[in-house]
């Protein structure tokens, strides 16, 4: 075997890799010696990845596009698994409310509505003044762009224009990265104003400085460091484990599903692989499961999940990810049908800060901005934006924010399958078209009706904010 350079296929990946950690040093870097980029809450991954951005689309840097996607993907899930493994520890923060997981699950999908039917009138209405030619289903791409992310927005945008959209792919990954610039900047801009109003503190490094304590890093009948496999070997191969597992059983449920009704496969299998996070995060639950019920039944005498490690796990996945999803963004999928880009991209933004601030009120009310934040980053951008937002005002996850988004999209799968019918239904006709408007306007108030009748505690009344 060829161990030099010329052995493009060896070295590639390390190569990639070194630039992205170099760029992740280079923004922690800035943000700690200027004070306009530290104060303005800009988290570092945010930084690094449209530094690298900027350096790939210059052509300064060759960044594989490919790989970048594949991080991105990858990320996602290896970041939740590890969250989700960890054992529970008592809250100092009681969760208000019951059905958690159903509740933010139905704003979710409420959202996925709201969204839709704010793109859909926008497409309808130039469809039929300014550019009758327009592809006027168009609008439930603004759902699958922000709300859904780049995945989803392709998968659909590949679908409507083989339906007829010209340039439809391009026109769903330009919302996409448009959603995903709404996450960052616009939930930067407004982490800032908080900060400045004192409704929150900022993540700073004289917060974080020797805040690790033995207790935190070494809990009761964990397996001893002085262990014949490094403990945070154990950790990566339980990671890497349930990983696995989620690609069997995503492969096997989609194999199934093709096996039955190849029609049926065609709609719901890009979902599953798209929300193979879900999946893993399921798995993780079960694995946790056993592993307590086993050291219950004195079968197994050691813990070996380690909160700390898996915590550091999950936080390097979301970095990674964060600035490998920032810098895959194409400059190129921003262009052709720039009237009704706009009007989306504003009615999108604007729409979903809006509405998240009212719902998020009532539904989070003990940690509401927590909630109000990982929520609008992840409807307009990904699971990963929404982290990303929260991080900088709960490093360290306390709150139950985090959890709302895996028990939240656990449920919202429920909730969506309906709209899956909706988005291969609009484009047949006009009549279809209205038909789908009209069925996601129903379901968006029932829906909203759940989610505030889930969300209100008795005898107590939202925060203020």
């Amino acid at each position: 075997m060829d161990f030099s350079a010329a052995n493009v296929g060896l070295w590639n990946v390390v190569v990639q890799f070194g630039i992205i950690a170099a760029t992740v040093l280079a923004a922690n870097a800035l943000r700690r010696n200027f004070p306009i980029i530290r104060n303005s809450l800009m988290p570092t991954a945010v930084l690094g990845g449209f530094l690298l951005l900027i350096l790939r689309s210059t052509g300064i840097l060759n960044m594989q596009l490919e790989l970048l996607e594949m991080i991105t993907y990858h990320g996602i899930a290896l970041g939740f698994i590890a969250m989700t493994l960890r054992v529970p520890e008592p809250s100092t923060m009681e969760e208000t409310g019951r059905w958690v997981g159903v509740r933010s699950g139905s704003l979710i999908v409420s959202v996925y509505l709201f969204q839709g039917l704010m793109g859909l009138l926008i497409t309808i209405g130039v469809g039929y003044t300014l550019m009758p030619q327009f592809f006027k289903a168009a609008g439930i791409l603004l759902p699958m762009g922000f709300g859904q992310g780049p995945g989803q927005a392709n998968n659909v945008g590949t679908i409507y224009e083989s339906l007829g959209m010209t340039g439809g792919r391009s026109f769903a990954l330009a919302i996409a990265a448009t959603g995903f610039l709404w996450a960052c900047v616009a939930g930067v801009i407004y982490l800032n104003i908080l900060r400045r109003k004192g409704l929150i503190r900022g993540n700073g490094y004289e917060e974080i400085s020797g805040s690790v304590t033995i207790d935190m890093f070494q809990h009761k009948d964990e397996i001893p460091v002085a262990e014949s496999v490094d403990r945070l070997s154990v950790q990566v191969a339980l990671v890497v484990l349930v990983y696995l597992g989620t690609y069997l059983t995503t492969w096997g449920l989609t194999s199934g599903i093709n096996g039955i009704s190849p029609a049926a496969g065609g709609s719901v299998n890009s979902l599953l692989w798209g929300f193979n996070f879900i999946v893993g995060s399921l798995l993780a639950m079960l694995l946790r499961f056993i592993l307590r019920h086993l050291k219950d039944r004195s079968i197994m005498t050691r813990q070996y999940q380690n909160n700390y490690l898996l915590s550091r796990i999950s936080g390097l996945a979301f970095d990674v990810m964060i600035v490998a999803g920032i810098a895959s963004i194409e400059i190129g999928d921003l262009s052709g049908n720039w009237t009704v880009f706009i009007l989306m991209s504003l009615a999108g933004g604007l729409g979903t800060f809006y509405y998240m601030k009212r719902v998020t009120k009532i539904l989070y009310p003990d940690y509401y901005y927590e909630g109000f934040m990982s929520m609008f980053g992840m409807m307009t951008g990904t699971v990963s934006s929404g982290i990303l937002l929260l991080r900088e005002i709960d490093p360290t996850l306390k709150t139950p924010a985090a959890n709302n988004l895996v028990t939240g999209s656990c449920s919202a799968i429920v909730f969506a399958l309906p709209i899956l019918i909706l988005i291969g239904m609009a484009p047949k006709s006009t009549a279809l078209l209205f038909t789908a408007v009209a069925i996601m306007a129903a379901y968006f108030i029932v829906l909203l009706g759940v989610t505030l009748r889930l969300g209100i505690p008795r005898g107590r009344s939202a925060s203020k904010g």
